[in-house]
């Protein structure tokens, strides 16, 4: 009897000057079908590299990642899709449970959940909030989008989500300084979804809401037990709220317009 092939996969990679840590990303992937690059016009060797693994590459400008990735996914060559960015890597034995949950899979299984591992500071952080942390990655291509969400947008799908057990191992934080430079890119996006939300400032956000949150993540949700990384997330989180309300009061005051990014 003639063996069965099984479905066939494409990973979605969104990349900008990521020479520095795609090698990675891409030996974790580099058993799919299809590595398809959505690349917002890096000016480093990011491409010379993804061309290395026989990588497809199609070109966007970035507006906000749920965008680039909703004009991507349809250009994806096959049924199933696998979502990963570039200072993510998949933990060994992940490539058979998805060959497994996706051969498997009835039709109203539309996507599957991985837990993601979160390093910060060069280590696994398994309180404050920060595990299991499920990230719907691997979906159907004809039914998962990302949510219409300038910042933090998640995969969704009209039906059901399964759930693997294997990780994703995330790298977002090698080092304070490169969060830092995030951090005021991503509370611009935030601020600017509150407004698009039709949310108002107040001011019991700006001046309560971050230590709610700080005293949630560092106490309720057992922060405390990462010792000094821990606290600093804590405080990080908090920032983060503060400096997104900040904005929206910002943009309601000045009446600004953050774009171009």
């Amino acid at each position: 009897m003639a063996k069965l092939s099984r479905p066939k996969i494409s990973v979605l990679l969104p990349t900008f000057n990521e020479q520095d840590i795609i090698r990675n990303c891409l030996e974790s992937v580099k058993w799919a079908d299809e590595i398809l690059v959505v690349d917002s016009y890096s000016t480093d060797c990011t491409l010379d590299i993804v061309r290395e693994y026989g990588a497809r590459i199609i070109q966007h400008e970035y507006i906000n990642s749920a965008k680039q990735k909703n004009w991507a996914v349809s250009q994806c060559h096959y049924e199933w899709v696998l979502q990963i960015d570039t200072d993510e890597t998949l933990e060994e034995g992940a490539e058979d449970e998805i060959i497994s949950a996706i051969s498997a899979a009835p039709n109203d299984i539309q996507a599957f959940k991985l837990p993601r591992k979160n390093h910060f500071l060069g280590r696994w952080i398994k309180y404050a909030g920060m595990y299991p942390d499920h990230q719907t990655r691997l979906f159907r291509r004809d039914f998962g989008r990302w949510q219409d969400r300038e910042v933090h947008a998640h995969v969704q799908v009209p039906q059901k989500v399964g759930i693997l057990q294997h990780h994703f191992i995330h790298h977002g934080a090698p080092y304070l300084t490169r969060q830092l430079r995030n951090i005021d890119r991503y509370t611009r996006y935030e601020a600017d979804e509150l407004k698009k939300q039709g949310e108002k400032f107040k001011w019991n956000n700006l001046l309560i809401h971050p230590w709610l949150i700080f005293f949630y993540r560092y106490v309720y949700l057992k922060g405390f037990l990462e010792g000094w990384r821990g606290f600093i997330i804590c405080v990080y989180l908090a920032y983060y709220s503060f400096f997104s309300y900040a904005k929206l009061w910002e943009i309601e005051t000045l009446d600004l317009d953050h774009s171009p990014r």
